[in-house]
């Protein structure tokens, strides 16, 4: 599961061939994300929700949940609203407040106008949506082999839902929250966050369960850019 700029459940295509031999996969590319139809109702709550019943119908037995960015925050949405329901979580490069990071005063705003940021969006030019793409990637992704791959999935990507969930998940904070998680919760970060360790760590006091590692290398997109390290991470968390 990863949201934050309209990925592909394909992310996850080496994750899942590492491990689909031993265990059932279910990968999730959401509503309105790299050309699959949009939902009227995109808000994390609603995704977490739909997620939650999805596990719930197909009477999944205490599934592993490996979410990336805003799928890592669904990950711990769900293992706090459903402690009984998930066996262990993975957060790929997630935070419970992203953005308290950038703004130390950040409280989440009661009634969020998300109109404005959907607006802008929409009415971009689909050249220069494809330029503002194009250049924010080099930030999340040091392997240059994956860039276009990526590019074509936000391209493809429903800019409403786009903007309604980054809109969303900008005014969302799991910080108390995640103190009902009772599940066994493997924390992967970015090497840069290991400069800025205790805020990181701070952000996740309330997780008891918390086991935090830190990438040698690379940006946001770990499951490329330090494969070796996060499938190695995943197997001895996953196995144990």
């Amino acid at each position: 599961n990863d949201q934050t700029t309209g990925r592909s459940g394909d992310v996850w295509n080496e994750t899942k061939s590492n491990f689909e031999k031993e265990f059932t996969c279910y990968v999730f590319t959401m509503a309105g994300f790299a050309g699959v139809k949009p939902q009227s109702n995109a808000s994390f709550k609603n995704w977490e929700t739909e997620i939650a019943n999805y596990i719930k119908d197909n009477k999944i037995e205490k599934p592993i949940i490996v979410g990336h960015s805003m799928g890592g925050g669904l990950a711990l949405a769900i293992a706090s609203d459903y402690p009984e329901l998930i066996g262990k979580i993975v957060v790929v490069d997630a935070l419970p407040c992203l953005s308290v990071l950038m703004d130390p005063s950040f409280t989440v705003k009661e009634n969020n106008d998300c109109a404005p940021m959907v607006s802008q969006m929409i009415a971009m030019p689909d050249d220069k949506f494809y330029e503002s793409q194009k250049k924010f990637l080099p930030r999340l992704l040091e392997d240059t082999s994956k860039r276009d791959l990526l590019l074509s999935w936000s391209v493809k990507s429903d800019r409403k839902t786009f903007a309604e969930m980054y809109c969303n998940f900008s005014n969302t904070d799991l910080r108390d929250k995640i103190a009902t998680i009772k599940c066994p919760s493997l924390i992967l970060l970015e090497a840069y966050f290991v400069n800025i360790k205790p805020a990181i760590e701070t952000q996740y006091k309330n997780l008891k369960t918390a086991n935090f590692q830190y990438a040698n290398k690379g940006l946001h997109f770990i499951m490329y850019d330090d494969k070796e390290w996060y499938l190695a991470q995943l197997d001895n968390f996953i196995k144990a």
